[in-house]
């Protein structure tokens, strides 16, 4: 299968397009390298360099590849800012960047692009959940402009279905971790500038790149009182987009808008994920005490049974210390070198 990927020199869009080829599709990456690298797109694979926002570029992609007779078949779409604290200084840049650079992209398909997406959505859409762990049908109420950004988007998606039969699938996940060496050989680790993410920034206190790890919070309704996360291995994560885009093919992609939740199913806290850091580093890893940060729920976990009933996924990365393993064995790599 042809796809464009977008946001495909990234963590998560680089390691899905490494599983692409392996399993014989041809992917196109599409990127404007604001947060991600070159070196992150496989060997081999065309490369646009460009903003989603750019409404005219992205029509001319999809018809350089129907002129061609190498149409695309599908796209999956990680092209995104990600950072909850950000949107809630800077909204503007994620409606700006996550919404209307959708819009745009979603325009483009509809007029000459395929009619089938998978999108990288997000399990901030679900904000302070109700009860947990959180069903697909859960009650959709952001408390931070990035998940509220993500949100719209899939407003968008269900209309664009019942109006113009767009096929999509959207996945909403968690916390994503870890580095497998790719089946191109290349291990894609977790590496934002500037970082945010809390087992890179855990690694970075263990290298000695940082004096210490901040907690934000350890107030919150949660046994030690720090936020309570669930964690998915990029690897698992690659899978499941996979097997996104096959379920595009099935009648139940015809009736509906597919919705499904990623994740361990078991969610660690702050301190959790720190003790894990520890063990696996042999580092003290010693942490500050900060103030709650604003729109931070205190616990996401996600159901992932839908998922693994209906697109057969079965994540290989379930416990906590080897997702943490396999991120530190590239943070060493990557910084010691």
């Amino acid at each position: 299968m042809r796809t464009l990927v977008t946001g495909g020199a990234g963590y998560v869009g680089g390691t899905v397009a490494s599983l692409l080829v392996s399993m014989g599709h041809k992917p196109t990456v599409f990127d404007n390298l604001c947060h991600a690298r070159r070196e992150m797109v496989p060997a081999g694979v065309d490369f646009i360099q460009g903003d989603l926002a750019d409404r005219a570029l992205l029509a001319n992609i999809f018809k350089a590849a129907k002129e061609e007779g190498k149409p695309f078949e599908a796209v999956l779409h990680f092209a995104a800012l990600i950072e909850a604290g950000e949107s809630m200084v800077h909204p503007e840049l994620y409606f700006r960047n996550n919404t209307a650079s959708t819009l745009a992209l979603l325009e483009a398909v509809i007029s000459d692009g395929p009619h089938r997406v998978v999108f990288s959505s997000t399990a901030a859409v679900y904000g302070e959940p109700e009860s947990v762990p959180i069903l697909e049908g859960a009650r959709l109420k952001p408390t931070n402009v990035y998940g509220e950004s993500k949100l719209l988007v899939e407003t968008m998606l269900n209309w664009f279905h019942a109006i113009h039969g767009l096929l999509s699938v959207s996945l909403r996940y968690f916390n994503v971790a870890g580095a497998p060496e790719g089946p191109d050989g290349i291990t894609r680790g977790e590496d934002h500038e500037p970082e945010s993410h809390l087992i890179p920034l855990i690694l970075d206190v263990a290298l000695g790149r940082r004096k210490s790890i901040r907690i934000y919070g350890d107030d919150y309704a949660t046994p030690d009182g720090t936020c309570i996360r669930d964690y998915i291995h990029v690897a698992d994560l690659a899978d499941a987009h996979l097997l996104a885009l096959k379920a595009l093919e099935s009648d139940a992609a015809v009736k509906a808008r597919l919705i499904f939740n990623l994740g361990n199913g078991k969610g660690f806290s702050v301190r959790e994920v720190i003790e894990s850091a520890r063990r696996v580093t042999g580092h003290p890893i010693p942490a500050e005490l900060h103030p709650r940060r604003a729109g931070d729920p205190a616990v996401l976990v996600a159901s992932s049974e839908k998922a693994i009933c209906e697109l057969g996924w079965k994540p290989r990365y379930t416990q906590l210390d080897n997702i943490v393993r396999t991120a530190w064995a590239w943070h060493q790599k990557r910084y010691r070198s």
